[in-house]
């Protein structure tokens, strides 16, 4: 027997309860499918149990660093990680229940648990059952990646879905220099342990600017994180009870000895066991799904939202997502992906926050660019707070003056960059944001300043 729908949307991650919603208020007739837990990567391994980690992280690091404010805390400041597991996955489940139930309680909506594979362009099996609609929606997220690297199945190595111990881990290695390995490097190295990241690039977070990436090679460094760049000959080898992780083939020092090894080396799509090939829909050489600039894939009535196209790796992207979709198939609007201004933050302690283009980019573009920074150290709220690592960095076209990106690394930066965010959005010239009149003391009072301060860039 067949069960037929005006709608099914395939995966409960950050793009499709919301379009759930928007669709079954709109009266359709909608089934959503999960096949494991409510609320994607965000909810269960990423955003939700990482963040609440990272807020224990800084309170232990803000605990050392008590003295310097005059607070004095008696005694070794010690972690119980059972309780800091605990915290964070009372927030995941919180947050998966209750989207649960709100789908659940959906007039509508029919969620249906179990694992879908496409029969034809329009049909899906379930568990045994046939499902049809018109109109299916696939929102089934990614994972972490895992390369075929020398050794890798002969030893133990986590990722930020396992990265959750009981004790502190002796010596953790983190592998990939980018942004989930730097958030968990940080938070491990405050918990404690002893932390080395690899990288086999010849800096960290190769996507920014050499500046920022210089800075927060320093910012890490000063918490004692041994970093290892131009890793050319990653591999792995038992020694022991621990792990033996190569780092060159030719100079010295050729390895580095860890008890535990995190992998961070970039995401995949979770598309490989959805029978798309039986809808004859197309995926890219990485296997994400093909869409265009409205998330339409190939076949007809068929969609890809969040991870799995490859259009953004964000729980905001993801959203985003979800309201292009709803506004061109129920508002008669005509959105585009490409019509995104890119942001997104490094939760590291300064974060970083980043808004449209960086300078790097400005520059491939062919684009007159002026740019303006500002280190912490000349912020007033920074130095007030005793936390003046990093800097300000804003980049915008010399001849039409519109903004072109920023860079905020600093306290506050994953909220500061908003500002600038926005003013990209709405098309605002610098010259226009030059004048706002800012709150003091605010990281945010300097973005003025800064624009005032700038000069050609090369």
């Amino acid at each position: 027997m067949k069960r037929n729908f005006d709608s099914i949307i395939i995966g409960a991650g950050q793009a499709g309860p919301s379009l759930a919603g928007r669709l079954a208020a709109a009266g359709m007739k909608v089934a959503l499918i999960e096949r494991k837990f409510f609320g994607g990567t965000c909810v269960n391994t990423g955003c939700t149990p990482t963040k609440a980690m990272v807020a224990s992280a800084y309170a232990a690091h803000l605990a050392r660093r008590a003295g310097d404010y005059g607070v004095l805390v008696g005694g070794e400041i010690t972690i119980d990680m059972k309780k800091v597991q605990a915290r964070a996955a009372k927030l995941t489940l919180d947050s998966r229940s209750g989207l649960e139930n709100w789908l659940t309680g959906m007039e509508n909506c029919t969620v249906i648990r179990g694992h879908a594979r496409f029969v034809d362009q329009h049909t899906l099996e379930v568990g045994g059952e046939t499902l049809s609609a018109a109109r299916i929606f696939i929102n089934v997220g990614g994972r972490a990646a895992r390369p075929n690297m020398p050794g890798i199945d002969q030893v133990k190595v986590l990722d930020n879905t396992a990265a959750n111990h009981d004790q502190v881990p002796r010596h953790l290695v983190v592998v990939g220099g980018s942004y989930v390995g730097l958030e968990f490097a940080q938070m491990f190295r405050r918990f404690g342990a002893e932390v080395t990241m690899v990288e086999k690039g010849p800096r960290l977070v190769s996507r920014e600017d050499d500046d920022v990436s210089a800075s927060i090679k320093d910012i890490f460094e000063r918490e004692g994180i041994t970093i290892r760049l131009d890793a050319e000959c990653i591999r792995f080898d038992p020694y022991g009870d621990e792990i033996r992780v190569g780092l060159h083939c030719a100079r010295e020092p050729r390895d580095v000895v860890g008890s535990h090894v995190l992998l961070a080396v970039g995401r995949r799509a979770n598309t490989d066991d959805l029978g798309l090939e039986e809808a004859g829909i197309a995926r890219d050489a990485r296997g994400f799904i093909t869409v265009d600039d409205r998330l339409a894939t190939n076949v007809e009535g068929v969609f890809a939202l969040g991870d799995c196209n490859g259009r953004g790796a964000f729980t905001h992207t993801a959203y985003n997502d979800f309201e292009i979709v709803a506004a061109n198939l129920l508002d008669g609007e005509s959105r585009k992906v490409s019509n995104r201004v890119s942001g997104y933050a490094l939760f590291i302690d300064p974060p970083l926050g980043r808004a449209g283009m960086s300078e790097t980019e400005a520059q491939r573009a062919g684009l007159p660019v002026l740019v303006g920074t500002r280190p912490m150290t000349r912020v007033g709220r920074a130095v007030e707070k005793g936390e003046t690592l990093g800097f300000m960095k804003v980049v915008a076209d010399a001849r039409s003056g519109k903004i072109l990106g920023a860079a905020i690394l600093g306290p506050g930066g994953d909220e500061a960059i908003h500002g600038i965010l926005d003013a990209i959005n709405v098309g605002t010239s610098y010259r226009d944001l030059q004048w706002a009149v800012p709150i003091h003391p605010t990281v945010s009072e300097l973005i003025p300043t800064v624009i005032g301060a700038m000069q050609q860039s090369g």
